[in-house]
C-alpha cells in the first residue's frame, strides 16, 4: 500500500506528464505544474527536489504509458509480423491517442534535451535503446520461430523502423499534415510484410 507521500508524488507525476511532453522541459513553468495539479509550489517541491526531478519522473511515466499500450496491442497478435505491424498502426493514429497526441516522448525529449539537459538526454537515449533492443528481440524470435526470413539485416530493420517512426511523427507535428505520416507508415507496413518468411 502506498504512503500519503508516495500517492502525492504519483499524483504530481501523472498530472504533469502530459504538460512536460507537450511543452518540453524549458517550456513548462512551475505555474504550469501548480495549475495542472492544483498544488502549491511548496507542496510540489516538498515532494520533489526541483523541476528536474519532476521532469525526469514525468518522462519515465510517459514512456511507460507508450510501452504498456504497445505491449497490450501486440499481445492480441498471433505472429511476429502482425506484432510488428502494431507499430505503424499505432503511430499512424498517434494524434488520436491521448498519451501520444503531443508526440512521442522520446522524440520530444530528444529534440529539446540533446544539447541542453544531459539527464533528460540520457533518459531519452535509454528509452531509445530499450525500444531498439525490444525490436531486435522480436525480430530474432520471429526468425527462430519461422515467421521471419533468416537472412534479414536486423540492425538495418531496427534502425529504419525507429528512424522512420520518429521522423514521421516530427514531420506531422511540425507541419500539421498527416500525408507524409501516412506515406511513411505505408512504407513501414510494406517493409515489415516483406520480412515474412
Amino acid at each position: 500500500m502506498m504512503s500519503k507521500a508516495e500517492k502525492t508524488r504519483a499524483f504530481i507525476i501523472e498530472r504533469t506528464a502530459s504538460i512536460f511532453n507537450a511543452k518540453g522541459y524549458a517550456g513548462t513553468s512551475i505555474n504550469d505544474l501548480m495549475n495542472v495539479t492544483g498544488l502549491t509550489k511548496g507542496s510540489i517541491y516538498g515532494n520533489f527536489e526541483n523541476k528536474d526531478e519532476v521532469a525526469l519522473a514525468a518522462f519515465d511515466y510517459n514512456f511507460a504509458l507508450v510501452i504498456a499500450y504497445i505491449k497490450k496491442e501486440m499481445s492480441k497478435q498471433e505472429n511476429t509480423i502482425n506484432r510488428l505491424l502494431v507499430y505503424p498502426k499505432i503511430y499512424r493514429n498517434f494524434f488520436k491517442l491521448s498519451f501520444l497526441s503531443a508526440g512521442c516522448p522520446i522524440a520530444n525529449t530528444s529534440t529539446e534535451a540533446d544539447d541542453t539537459h544531459p539527464l533528460l538526454k540520457e533518459k531519452a537515449a535509454s528509452a531509445l535503446d530499450y525500444w531498439r533492443l525490444s525490436l531486435e528481440r522480436q525480430l530474432k524470435d520471429g526468425i527462430k520461430n519461422g515467421d521471419i526470413k533468416a537472412n534479414i539485416n536486423i540492425n538495418e530493420v531496427v534502425g529504419v523502423t525507429t528512424a522512420l517512426i520518429q521522423g514521421a511523427i516530427l514531420h506531422a507535428k511540425v507541419s500539421g499534415k498527416i500525408n507524409y505520416l501516412n506515406a511513411s507508415m505505408n512504407y513501414l507496413e510494406a517493409m515489415i510484410k516483406q520480412l515474412e518468411r
